[in-house]
């Protein structure tokens, strides 16, 4: 298990790009987007806020074509920032390739799943089925949540994941979210010291709150789905990441900022994808 002894004592800061859907060309196009062009616009807009952070977390769909060069270019984008930096997969990403890229790449990328920090303990967890677009947590990684929050009682917890374990308000999304939550959220609910929820895959800011845990989902760094949407609609908000501040008393603060313009090619009558 990773872990940072310098952090004990104040906020741990936070930068989360999900959804960057890259691919291997620099021709190729995400529903009409560069994709790739959004992610390094997002990284220039939260480098420009001032300050490193302390975790980069990067929580899935990180791919769109599952190739190794489309890996290779998000960590050429994302090593523009100097911190560790934490991978999970989501539907459109192949697990075991993301983790072998990581590994390979060495350096800031890590392929830990479980990281301490200061008075913070982060698990990343792994919602992603084959060849599915809805999620689904093994018993394994159940079991692995389970035991890593009550080994660490008094560590305040966040766990990241892709898929949306509560619903959103986007009918057509939400059919596609995590499909056992009810098992996931039985396991959240034995451990206070979860203090947040953190997860990508709606491509839409959410905010809500599950006992003493904060509940956030988070925009994608491309292109965006339309909130309340019943049925599959780009949305015109500009791409964005989301900064926390996990602070030592177990409280979270955390905001979504976006670009000022949209990205070139978005078509906003896109069919789907």
């Amino acid at each position: 298990m990773a872990g940072r002894d310098d952090a004990a004592g104040r906020a741990i800061k936070i930068w989360q790009f999900t959804d960057t859907h890259i691919l291997a060309g620099p021709e190729a196009r995400f529903l009409g987007v560069d994709s790739f062009a959004s992610l390094n616009e997002v990284i220039d807009l939260a480098l420009a806020g001032g300050g490193i952070p302390d975790l980069v977390l990067l929580t899935g769909d990180l791919s769109q074509d599952e190739s190794a060069d489309s890996y290779r270019r998000l960590a050429g984008a994302v090593s523009r920032v100097a911190a560790p930096v934490y991978a999970l997969p989501g539907n459109h990403d192949r697990p075991e390739l993301l983790m072998e890229m990581l590994s390979a790449l060495g350096g800031r990328f890590s392929c830990q799943r479980e990281v301490v920090c200061g008075s913070w303990l982060v698990v990343l967890l792994d919602t992603s089925v084959s060849g599915r677009v809805e999620g689904w947590l093994g018993d394994g990684e159940l079991s692995r949540l389970d035991g890593c929050l009550a080994e660490h009682p008094e560590k305040h917890a966040l766990v990241c994941l892709h898929h949306n374990p509560v619903p959103v308000g986007s009918e057509w999304v939400d059919r596609l979210g995590l499909t056992n939550a009810d098992q996931f959220l039985t396991v959240i609910d034995r451990h206070p010291n979860v203090r947040g929820l953190l997860w990508g895959h709606v491509h839409q800011e959410f905010a809500g709150r599950r006992g003493r845990a904060e509940l956030l989902g988070t925009p994608s760094t491309c292109v965006q789905f339309k909130p309340q949407a019943s049925r599959f609609q780009i949305d015109g908000q500009a791409p964005g990441y989301r900064w926390l501040e996990l602070n030592p008393d177990g409280g979270i603060r955390s905001a979504v900022s976006r670009l000022d313009h949209l990205p070139d090619g978005l078509t906003l009558d896109c069919p789907g994808y």
